[in-house]
């Protein structure tokens, strides 16, 4: 007696994990195709293109740097493939079991028809209508629903179908480039171009005794590749001279000195083959002058009589 009532327990709580566990209703099978890129980097450097000639004769110098990468590119056809099902609610049971009575019966009688039409019904009403009364009428298994449909991958297939090298040769856009000159190493800032512009007579430069930088030594590198590019330009003795006597020109005190003085500035630097220099200091001058305009019309007429510089009336502006 004990033996019957222990089994029949066991076959009750059995029967009603099994109710309340169910069985997914599988699905058919969905894919999902594309094509996935994989680059992969063969060489990466840096280049220092510092201009010609090698020699500096003038202070001023535009470098430009480039960053240049080689990849391997492969194209991947990758296909997904999904197991879907609905998973099982035993609550729906409540109303599936009594349209899946319908959805037999009425499955049933489209058979019946169909085989009086000669086999014109859509298989939608002659088939799909009894699988789904019969998974309705089933307790265990709730009916096919694509809104509550759940996947799981079931495979991943991946098809090689094409390879080919790429290069890139891009602007080393505003990132550090150390110059050493004689032992002071400055770090410096390309522009979005990639452009360094080196001014001996400017910057950190313009601080240093210019005497002895007979050499600029410039390098790039990238951190985390740790790839570096080096270069180096030659500073004439010549240019050294004109340095040290233009420093003075363009950086000692303006406002202590008279108009004879200011134009000996500007036509001593443009002597020197400097004219970039004489044209920047002579338009300080002018903007000095702007609040005093008899001074500035006297330093005009000075300027073109003394050294022979035409410059537009500021005035006209």
């Amino acid at each position: 007696m004990f033996k019957r009532s222990t089994l029949h327990l066991v076959g009750a709580t059995l029967g009603a994990a099994l109710f309340l566990s169910g069985c997914a209703n599988q699905l058919p099978q969905r894919s999902e195709h594309e094509e996935r890129i994989e680059r992969k980097l063969l060489d990466h450097n840096l280049q220092i293109d510092v201009g010609e000639p090698r020699v500096l004769e003038l202070p001023q110098r535009r470098v430009r740097v480039q960053e240049q990468k080689t990849f391997e590119v492969t194209a991947f056809a990758v296909t997904r493939r999904y197991d879907r099902y609905t998973p099982y609610q035993a609550w729906r049971e409540l109303y599936e079991v009594p349209l899946g009575a319908v959805a037999v019966v009425a499955g049933i009688g489209a058979n019946v028809l169909n085989v009086a039409l000669l086999g014109s019904l859509p298989d939608s009403a002659t088939k799909d209508w009894i699988s789904y009364g019969f998974a309705g009428l089933n307790p265990f298994m709730n009916a096919e629903s694509n809104g509550r449909s759940q996947q799981n991958l079931a495979s991943l297939d991946e098809q090689r179908q094409d390879a080919r090298t790429e290069y890139s040769s891009l602007p080393w856009a505003e990132r550090i480039v150390s110059v050493k000159a004689a032992e002071q190493t400055h770090e410096l800032l390309t522009d979005r171009n990639g452009v360094l512009r080196l001014n001996l007579l400017d910057g950190p430069f313009a601080e240093q005794d210019i005497s002895h930088i007979g050499v600029l030594l410039l390098s790039a590198e990238e951190p985390q590749s740790g790839t570096r590019a080096d270069a180096s330009l030659l500073v004439s003795h010549t240019l050294r001279g004109k340095l040290l006597e233009a420093h003075g020109l363009i950086y000692d005190d303006l406002e202590d000195d008279d108009v004879a003085q200011w134009v000996h500035r500007v036509k001593r630097l443009s002597e020197l083959g400097l004219e970039e220099e004489a044209s920047e200091l002579e338009q300080s001058l002018i903007e000095l002058t702007r609040n005093d305009p008899e001074l500035q019309e006297a330093f005009l007429k000075a300027l073109m009589q003394d050294a022979g510089r035409l410059v537009a009336d500021p005035g006209d502006s």
